[in-house]
């Protein structure tokens, strides 16, 4: 990695530690002509996947789309800038595993999406849903919500 102060084309890591939930590296790095210190972040990346699409259209996967779509059912929600990353991640690292032939649909990412956004934020879960289930009328709206309801269990009467 090319030093930031004096622009030599080769540093050396002094430390390594792995952060968060092990997807991200944190090295320590000095320039050996300048003594220049500083730190990066390493993360794992998607790289060649591509997009099916509904209208039959593909297209490159990008992370910034996930994260934009992701941002917008939790706006003023109590989710921190790091917690959402690290559910980036999570659903990253099933995009991988469910793509076939580096090809992944729309509809799949989206279930995914859908999957951590429930166990991250119900209201974010309905949010994103009405829109990514379109949502004809209040009906559905409500079926949805009873889904995130506990179940309520029934109690028989008590013999004595």
């Amino acid at each position: 990695m090319r030093c930031l102060s004096c622009h030599t084309e080769d540093t050396r890591v002094i430390d390594t530690r792995v952060i968060e939930d092990g997807s991200t590296i944190r090295r320590r790095r000095e320039c050996p002509s300048c003594h220049f210190r500083y730190s990066t972040i390493e993360e794992i990346e998607i790289l060649t996947l591509t997009v099916d699409k509904v209208n039959g259209t593909q297209e490159a996967y990008d992370k910034e789309k996930l994260v934009r779509s992701l941002k917008l059912p939790l706006q003023k929600r109590p989710i921190s800038p790091e917690r959402l990353k690290r559910v980036v991640q999570q659903i990253e690292q099933e995009i991988q595993a469910k793509a076939r032939k580096d090809h992944i649909s729309t509809t799949t990412i989206g279930e995914i999406a859908m999957k951590y956004l429930r166990k991250l934020d119900k209201v974010a879960y309905i949010r994103f849903a009405s829109v990514y289930r379109s949502f004809e009328d209040v009906d559905e709206f409500a079926d949805a919500l009873k889904k995130l309801s506990p179940k309520q269990r029934k109690y028989g009467k008590k013999k004595g």
